[in-house]
């Protein structure tokens, strides 16, 4: 059956890379959950999508200009007003506190495309290893140097190419690299695309897809995993395939 993967956790309905849209990811009971991370000024590893806190937080300023206890200061849920408890930027240690017992796959994210973070790849290893969660984790970014490096660092994970543009050699590009999966947007997994990359046994797994007939394409297209930001419906439309 294809996986379900909660992007950036329940962020249809919950604050996007909180502990909260985690949780309830986890009681949806998704297969797997996608995240974004970051390095802070004094070298913590936190998650959050942008480069910069503007858009998710009630603060202002580059990600790698502020130290961890001052991301703490901000909450991570402004623009939902008090439907929620105040939710704070989490540390990927603590969210992997979080899912440490639980049987889900993390899909992490390095969001190295603006600024590269070259610190963060030895500081991530050491996290996943320290945790044990190494069987667990398939690491990606679009900066395909990133994957590589990290590859030559931890050759025991799973690694995946994200991409956006229309390659017509995706299947053979990735092999080529010994990377195991592919990240795409899913609108660009034309029928030709798609056999190519199981032509070279690619794990195939697109973003974001949150139309129940576009999972219902995906399902038909083969692809190993759909990356949503409702996993209820994806959870849904997998229910009624049976």
């Amino acid at each position: 059956m294809i996986k379900n993967f909660a992007h950036r956790g329940f962020s249809g309905r919950y604050p996007e890379n909180t502990l909260l849209a985690f949780e309830k990811a986890i009681e949806e009971g998704v297969d797997g959950i996608e995240n974004d991370v970051q390095l802070t000024k004094d070298g913590e590893i936190i998650i959050m999508h942008d480069e910069s806190v503007d858009r998710t937080t009630g603060g202002k300023g580059w990600v790698k200009d502020l130290t961890l206890a001052q991301l703490k200061e901000l909450t991570a849920n402004e623009k939902y007003g008090d439907r929620f408890p105040a939710q704070r930027v989490p540390t990927l240690r603590e969210y992997l506190e979080l899912v440490k017992n639980e049987p889900i796959i993390t899909n992490i994210e390095m969001k190295t495309g603006v600024f590269e973070y070259r610190e963060m790849e030895q500081r991530l290893v050491d996290l996943l290893r320290e945790y044990k969660v190494e069987d667990r984790i398939i690491i990606t970014s679009f900066n395909h140097f990133t994957v590589m490096r990290m590859k030559a660092i931890a050759p025991e994970l799973k690694y995946g190419f994200l991409a956006y543009d229309w390659r017509i050699d995706a299947g053979e590009y990735t092999k080529k690299h010994g990377v195991a999966c592919y990240h795409p947007d899913y609108r660009n997994l034309v029928p030709e695309v798609v056999e190519e990359l199981h032509s070279h046994g690619i794990e195939i797994n697109p973003y974001t897809i949150n139309d129940p007939d576009d999972i219902r394409d995906m399902i038909a297209k083969g692809v190993n995993s759909v990356i949503g930001n409702f996993p209820d419906v994806v959870n849904r439309v997998r229910a009624e395939q049976g």
